[in-house]
Protein backbone atom coordinates (compact mmCIF):
# COMPACT_ATOMS: atom_id res chain seq x y z
CA UNK A 1 0.00 0.00 0.00
CA UNK A 2 1.34 3.38 -0.85
CA UNK A 3 0.91 6.56 0.69
CA UNK A 4 0.20 9.82 -1.41
CA UNK A 5 0.80 11.77 1.31
CA UNK A 6 -1.27 13.80 4.66
CA UNK A 7 -2.62 16.91 4.72
CA UNK A 8 -2.88 18.37 8.74
CA UNK A 9 -6.16 19.36 9.56
CA UNK A 10 -7.02 20.44 13.78
CA UNK A 11 -5.24 20.13 16.83
CA UNK A 12 -6.74 18.89 20.08
CA UNK A 13 -5.53 19.03 23.59
CA UNK A 14 -5.63 16.42 26.22
CA UNK A 15 -5.66 18.17 29.73
CA UNK A 16 -4.87 14.84 31.44
CA UNK A 17 -1.47 14.09 29.35
CA UNK A 18 -0.71 17.47 28.66
CA UNK A 19 -0.32 16.56 24.74
CA UNK A 20 -1.60 17.78 21.52
CA UNK A 21 -3.01 15.17 19.39
CA UNK A 22 -3.03 16.44 15.47
CA UNK A 23 -6.28 15.17 13.48
CA UNK A 24 -4.90 14.95 9.75
CA UNK A 25 -6.12 13.10 6.47
CA UNK A 26 -3.94 10.96 4.23
CA UNK A 27 -4.42 8.78 1.43
CA UNK A 28 -2.85 5.77 0.56
CA UNK A 29 -3.12 3.89 -2.99
CA UNK A 30 -3.31 -0.02 -3.77
CA UNK A 31 -1.31 -0.81 -7.07
CA UNK A 32 -3.09 -4.21 -7.41
CA UNK A 33 -6.55 -2.95 -7.11
CA UNK A 34 -5.57 0.69 -8.28
CA UNK A 35 -7.80 2.57 -6.03
CA UNK A 36 -7.16 4.98 -3.62
CA UNK A 37 -8.24 5.69 -0.29
CA UNK A 38 -8.66 8.63 2.33
CA UNK A 39 -8.34 8.08 6.14
CA UNK A 40 -7.72 10.12 8.81
CA UNK A 41 -4.77 10.01 11.44
CA UNK A 42 -4.62 10.43 15.05
CA UNK A 43 -1.00 11.51 16.21
CA UNK A 44 0.67 12.92 19.25
CA UNK A 45 2.31 15.85 18.66
CA UNK A 46 5.06 16.78 21.53
CA UNK A 47 4.12 20.10 23.60
CA UNK A 48 6.90 21.53 24.99
CA UNK A 49 8.92 24.97 24.25
CA UNK A 50 12.35 25.55 24.00
CA UNK A 51 12.46 25.76 26.96
CA UNK A 52 10.70 22.38 28.19
CA UNK A 53 7.83 23.87 29.49
CA UNK A 54 4.03 22.93 28.56
CA UNK A 55 2.59 25.33 25.76
CA UNK A 56 -0.26 23.86 24.03
CA UNK A 57 -2.14 27.21 23.47
CA UNK A 58 0.18 28.86 21.04
CA UNK A 59 0.64 24.84 19.14
CA UNK A 60 -2.91 24.97 19.13
CA UNK A 61 -3.19 28.41 17.38
CA UNK A 62 -0.53 28.20 15.15
CA UNK A 63 -1.69 24.90 13.58
CA UNK A 64 -5.06 26.36 13.46
CA UNK A 65 -3.66 29.27 11.24
CA UNK A 66 -1.48 26.74 9.16
CA UNK A 67 -4.80 24.58 8.52
CA UNK A 68 -7.14 28.02 7.88
CA UNK A 69 -4.60 29.01 5.50
CA UNK A 70 -4.70 25.51 3.88
CA UNK A 71 -8.46 25.41 4.05
CA UNK A 72 -9.33 28.30 2.64
CA UNK A 73 -8.28 27.85 -1.09
CA UNK A 74 -9.42 24.60 -1.13
CA UNK A 75 -12.99 25.33 0.35
CA UNK A 76 -13.16 28.33 -2.42
CA UNK A 77 -12.51 25.98 -5.25
CA UNK A 78 -14.99 23.72 -3.78
CA UNK A 79 -17.71 26.43 -2.65
CA UNK A 80 -19.17 26.62 -5.88
CA UNK A 81 -17.58 29.77 -7.34
CA UNK A 82 -19.37 33.54 -7.82
CA UNK A 83 -21.73 33.62 -4.53
CA UNK A 84 -23.80 36.04 -6.66
CA UNK A 85 -24.76 33.52 -9.06
CA UNK A 86 -28.07 31.12 -8.93
CA UNK A 87 -27.78 28.52 -6.07
CA UNK A 88 -29.21 25.24 -5.15
CA UNK A 89 -31.73 26.43 -2.60
CA UNK A 90 -32.01 22.89 -1.08
CA UNK A 91 -28.99 22.49 -0.59
CA UNK A 92 -28.19 25.58 0.77
CA UNK A 93 -30.87 25.07 3.60
CA UNK A 94 -29.58 21.76 4.30
CA UNK A 95 -26.25 22.32 5.09
CA UNK A 96 -26.93 25.60 6.87
CA UNK A 97 -29.39 23.84 8.82
CA UNK A 98 -27.03 20.84 9.78
CA UNK A 99 -24.21 23.93 10.47
CA UNK A 100 -27.19 24.88 13.22
CA UNK A 101 -27.38 21.43 14.42
CA UNK A 102 -23.60 20.73 15.17
CA UNK A 103 -23.57 23.73 17.02
CA UNK A 104 -27.19 23.41 18.99
CA UNK A 105 -28.14 24.59 21.49
CA UNK A 106 -25.77 27.72 21.41
CA UNK A 107 -26.75 31.38 20.23
CA UNK A 108 -30.42 30.73 19.65
CA UNK A 109 -31.93 32.43 22.50
CA UNK A 110 -31.06 35.41 24.95
CA UNK A 111 -30.23 34.51 28.35
CA UNK A 112 -30.14 37.72 30.05
CA UNK A 113 -33.06 39.04 31.93
CA UNK A 114 -32.34 42.89 32.03
CA UNK A 115 -34.76 44.99 29.95
CA UNK A 116 -32.83 47.43 27.29
CA UNK A 117 -34.07 50.10 25.27
CA UNK A 118 -33.15 48.61 21.92
CA UNK A 119 -34.29 51.94 19.96
CA UNK A 120 -31.91 54.12 21.83
CA UNK A 121 -29.13 51.92 23.50
CA UNK A 122 -26.11 52.27 20.49
CA UNK A 123 -23.56 49.37 20.34
CA UNK A 124 -20.68 50.21 22.19
CA UNK A 125 -19.46 47.00 20.57
CA UNK A 126 -17.08 47.08 17.34
CA UNK A 127 -16.52 43.14 16.12
CA UNK A 128 -13.59 42.36 13.65
CA UNK A 129 -14.16 38.84 12.50
CA UNK A 130 -15.50 36.66 9.51
CA UNK A 131 -18.02 34.61 9.17
CA UNK A 132 -16.49 31.31 8.67
CA UNK A 133 -14.15 31.22 11.20
CA UNK A 134 -14.88 28.80 14.33
CA UNK A 135 -13.46 31.12 16.78
CA UNK A 136 -15.49 34.00 16.11
CA UNK A 137 -18.68 31.99 15.54
CA UNK A 138 -18.14 31.35 19.73
CA UNK A 139 -18.27 35.24 20.03
CA UNK A 140 -21.31 35.70 17.79
CA UNK A 141 -22.95 33.08 19.81
CA UNK A 142 -22.30 34.75 23.29
CA UNK A 143 -23.79 37.74 21.51
CA UNK A 144 -26.57 36.21 21.17
CA UNK A 145 -27.17 34.67 24.46
CA UNK A 146 -26.30 38.23 25.96
CA UNK A 147 -28.47 40.09 23.77
CA UNK A 148 -25.76 42.38 22.95
CA UNK A 149 -25.78 44.50 19.73
CA UNK A 150 -22.20 45.14 17.78
CA UNK A 151 -21.06 47.32 14.80
CA UNK A 152 -19.34 44.46 12.90
CA UNK A 153 -17.07 44.46 10.43
CA UNK A 154 -16.23 41.53 8.09
CA UNK A 155 -12.61 40.40 7.39
CA UNK A 156 -13.11 38.25 4.86
CA UNK A 157 -9.56 36.36 2.95
CA UNK A 158 -7.97 39.11 0.83
CA UNK A 159 -10.24 42.23 2.79
CA UNK A 160 -9.38 45.41 1.20
CA UNK A 161 -10.04 47.43 4.35
CA UNK A 162 -10.72 46.11 7.77
CA UNK A 163 -8.12 43.35 8.17
CA UNK A 164 -5.69 46.83 7.36
CA UNK A 165 -7.42 48.41 10.87
CA UNK A 166 -6.80 44.94 13.18
CA UNK A 167 -3.36 44.85 12.08
CA UNK A 168 -2.25 48.64 13.14
CA UNK A 169 -4.85 48.46 16.10
CA UNK A 170 -4.25 45.30 17.69
CA UNK A 171 -0.64 44.61 16.28
CA UNK A 172 -1.62 41.56 14.54
CA UNK A 173 -3.58 39.96 12.27
CA UNK A 174 -5.94 37.48 13.85
CA UNK A 175 -9.89 37.00 15.00
CA UNK A 176 -12.10 37.20 16.12
CA UNK A 177 -10.99 41.27 17.62
CA UNK A 178 -13.10 42.93 19.59
CA UNK A 179 -13.28 46.55 21.26
CA UNK A 180 -15.24 47.96 23.57
CA UNK A 181 -15.80 51.60 23.29
CA UNK A 182 -17.54 51.72 26.75
CA UNK A 183 -14.46 50.45 28.66
CA UNK A 184 -11.55 51.03 26.05
CA UNK A 185 -10.58 47.38 26.22
CA UNK A 186 -9.46 45.22 23.12
CA UNK A 187 -9.19 41.77 22.95
CA UNK A 188 -8.06 38.91 20.72
CA UNK A 189 -8.67 35.04 20.98
CA UNK A 190 -12.05 33.94 21.62
CA UNK A 191 -12.20 32.48 24.80
CA UNK A 192 -10.72 35.86 26.72
CA UNK A 193 -13.54 37.84 24.62
CA UNK A 194 -16.26 35.43 25.49
CA UNK A 195 -15.17 35.71 28.77
CA UNK A 196 -14.77 39.39 28.59
CA UNK A 197 -18.37 39.24 27.81
CA UNK A 198 -20.00 37.18 30.23
CA UNK A 199 -18.47 39.62 32.71
CA UNK A 200 -19.37 42.52 31.57
CA UNK A 201 -22.37 41.95 30.24
CA UNK A 202 -23.86 38.70 31.99
CA UNK A 203 -25.47 39.80 35.37
CA UNK A 204 -23.28 37.32 37.06
CA UNK A 205 -23.46 34.32 34.30
CA UNK A 206 -20.67 33.01 33.09
CA UNK A 207 -20.50 31.33 29.54
CA UNK A 208 -21.02 27.34 28.73
CA UNK A 209 -18.21 25.14 28.11
CA UNK A 210 -19.45 25.04 24.73
CA UNK A 211 -18.75 28.97 24.06
CA UNK A 212 -15.04 28.28 24.95
CA UNK A 213 -13.97 25.39 23.20
CA UNK A 214 -15.67 23.27 20.61
CA UNK A 215 -14.95 20.04 19.08
CA UNK A 216 -14.19 19.23 15.28
CA UNK A 217 -17.59 17.97 15.00
CA UNK A 218 -19.09 21.24 16.53
CA UNK A 219 -16.11 23.62 15.25
CA UNK A 220 -15.44 22.94 12.08
CA UNK A 221 -18.46 20.92 10.49
CA UNK A 222 -20.34 24.17 9.78
CA UNK A 223 -17.65 25.84 7.96
CA UNK A 224 -16.55 22.85 5.74
CA UNK A 225 -20.57 21.90 5.32
CA UNK A 226 -21.07 25.52 3.98
CA UNK A 227 -17.58 24.97 1.48
CA UNK A 228 -15.85 28.53 2.81
CA UNK A 229 -19.03 30.26 2.06
CA UNK A 230 -18.36 34.11 4.25
CA UNK A 231 -14.40 33.13 4.20
CA UNK A 232 -13.17 35.32 1.32
CA UNK A 233 -14.11 38.33 -0.27
CA UNK A 234 -16.10 38.70 -3.84
CA UNK A 235 -13.99 39.69 -6.07
CA UNK A 236 -16.08 42.19 -7.27
CA UNK A 237 -16.72 43.81 -3.76
CA UNK A 238 -17.93 47.45 -4.25
CA UNK A 239 -17.64 50.46 -2.03
CA UNK A 240 -18.04 50.72 1.61
CA UNK A 241 -21.51 52.75 1.99
CA UNK A 242 -21.64 55.73 4.21
CA UNK A 243 -24.15 54.37 6.28
CA UNK A 244 -24.01 50.78 7.76
CA UNK A 245 -26.96 48.63 6.82
CA UNK A 246 -28.69 47.07 10.33
CA UNK A 247 -29.00 43.36 10.50
CA UNK A 248 -31.48 41.37 12.76
CA UNK A 249 -30.03 37.93 13.10
CA UNK A 250 -29.33 35.22 15.52
CA UNK A 251 -26.13 33.63 14.92
CA UNK A 252 -27.41 30.03 14.81
CA UNK A 253 -30.76 30.66 12.50
CA UNK A 254 -29.80 28.94 9.24
CA UNK A 255 -31.50 31.66 6.63
CA UNK A 256 -29.34 34.29 8.83
CA UNK A 257 -26.40 32.72 8.22
CA UNK A 258 -26.44 32.46 4.89
CA UNK A 259 -27.45 36.45 4.27
CA UNK A 260 -24.11 37.33 6.93
CA UNK A 261 -21.82 35.29 4.61
CA UNK A 262 -22.95 37.51 1.88
CA UNK A 263 -22.36 40.97 3.95
CA UNK A 264 -18.71 39.15 4.63
CA UNK A 265 -18.26 38.39 1.31
CA UNK A 266 -19.11 41.87 0.36
CA UNK A 267 -17.15 43.63 3.25
CA UNK A 268 -19.80 45.32 4.44
CA UNK A 269 -20.27 46.65 8.03
CA UNK A 270 -23.46 46.50 9.75
CA UNK A 271 -24.83 46.91 12.87
CA UNK A 272 -25.70 43.47 14.31
CA UNK A 273 -28.97 43.61 16.20
CA UNK A 274 -29.12 39.80 17.87
CA UNK A 275 -32.88 38.77 18.18
CA UNK A 276 -32.48 35.53 19.28
CA UNK A 277 -35.48 33.54 21.44
CA UNK A 278 -36.42 35.91 24.30
CA UNK A 279 -34.86 39.23 23.22
CA UNK A 280 -34.97 42.85 23.91
CA UNK A 281 -34.76 43.62 20.19
CA UNK A 282 -37.74 40.93 19.25
CA UNK A 283 -40.58 44.29 19.90
CA UNK A 284 -38.55 46.42 17.79
CA UNK A 285 -38.34 43.83 15.00
CA UNK A 286 -42.02 43.48 15.18
CA UNK A 287 -42.62 47.37 14.55
CA UNK A 288 -40.23 47.12 11.57
CA UNK A 289 -41.40 44.08 10.07
CA UNK A 290 -44.85 42.80 11.02
CA UNK A 291 -43.14 39.75 12.29
CA UNK A 292 -40.40 38.46 14.89
CA UNK A 293 -38.40 36.25 12.03
CA UNK A 294 -35.10 36.38 11.00
CA UNK A 295 -33.07 37.54 9.36
CA UNK A 296 -34.50 41.14 8.48
CA UNK A 297 -32.18 43.09 6.70
CA UNK A 298 -32.52 47.22 6.45
CA UNK A 299 -30.44 49.32 4.25
CA UNK A 300 -30.59 53.45 5.28
CA UNK A 301 -28.56 54.31 2.04
CA UNK A 302 -30.93 53.18 -0.10
CA UNK A 303 -34.79 52.37 2.17
CA UNK A 304 -34.26 48.86 1.12
CA UNK A 305 -35.58 46.81 3.72
CA UNK A 306 -36.80 42.65 3.70
CA UNK A 307 -37.36 39.43 5.67
CA UNK A 308 -36.52 37.83 2.65
CA UNK A 309 -33.18 35.73 2.66
CA UNK A 310 -33.01 34.88 -1.54
CA UNK A 311 -34.35 39.00 -1.86
CA UNK A 312 -31.68 40.45 0.30
CA UNK A 313 -28.52 38.31 -1.47
CA UNK A 314 -30.07 39.50 -4.57
CA UNK A 315 -30.06 43.24 -3.71
CA UNK A 316 -26.77 42.63 -1.56
CA UNK A 317 -24.63 41.27 -4.65
CA UNK A 318 -26.37 43.38 -6.76
CA UNK A 319 -26.34 46.75 -5.18
CA UNK A 320 -22.80 46.59 -3.90
CA UNK A 321 -21.11 44.96 -6.40
CA UNK A 322 -18.47 47.09 -8.67
CA UNK A 323 -20.84 47.27 -11.56
CA UNK A 324 -23.10 49.82 -9.20
CA UNK A 325 -22.27 52.93 -8.81
CA UNK A 326 -25.48 54.57 -7.61
CA UNK A 327 -24.47 53.93 -3.97
CA UNK A 328 -22.32 56.83 -2.01
CA UNK A 329 -19.57 55.76 -0.10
Amino acid sequence: MQSLGAINLLPTTSSQHQRIHNLSLFTTHNPKSKSTRLGVRLSAISPKNEGGSVNVASQSAASSTSFLSLLCPLLKFFGGGDPSQGRNDLIEIATSSVSSLARFPWGSRSINDSAKDPVTSAPNLQLYEFEACPFCRRVREAMTELDLSAEVYPCPKGSLRHRDFVRKTGGKEQFPFLIDSSTGISLYESGDIVKYLFKQYGNGRGPSVGLLESTVLTGWVPTLLRAGRGMSLWNKAGIEPSQKLQLFSYENNPYARIVREALCELELPYILQNAGIGSANSDLLFSLAGSREVPYVVDPNTGFQSGDYKAILSYLFTTYSTDNSNVSA
